[in-house]
């Protein structure tokens, strides 16, 4: 079960995100995930739709491991080391999540990832 509080009353205004989500059941860590591919491949270099989209990819996999789906997420952190990747996101998250019962969400902008050739990580929580 997930309650969505997209806009309470008083919160600026949200994009692509909800400000708070209540929910029950099993809750699923699924640890940061970059862009590679299942042999450990960097997919999209300096392609951040690219990256985006095996990022979400990667998590849809985890989540399916663990029994659950896109629509099961909760709350997502995005780290993106060059904001002006944030359009790119939004666009491919738009594509992976439901933009009527979004998740709660984080972004931060970070001087590097582990891997240089990365420009986006995501971590995330959902509950089944």
């Amino acid at each position: 079960m997930q309650e969505h509080y997209i806009r309470p009353d008083g919160s600026p205004p949200a994009n692509g995100y909800s400000h708070a989500v209540a929910f029950s059941g099993r809750l699923i860590a699924v640890s940061g995930q970059v862009p590679l591919d299942a042999e450990g491949n960097l997919v999209g270099a300096n392609d951040p739709h690219a990256q985006a989209t095996q990022v979400f990819g990667n998590i849809a996999t985890a989540l399916a491991a663990a029994g659950a789906t896109m629509a099961d997420l909760v709350m997502l952190t995005v780290y993106l080391t060059d904001l002006a990747d944030l359009a790119a996101f939004r666009t491919v998250r738009d594509r992976f999540v439901s933009t009527d019962k979004p998740p709660a969400s984080s972004l931060v902008q970070v001087g590097g990832l582990v891997n240089p050739g990365f420009r986006i990580e995501i971590d995330a929580l959902a509950a089944r």
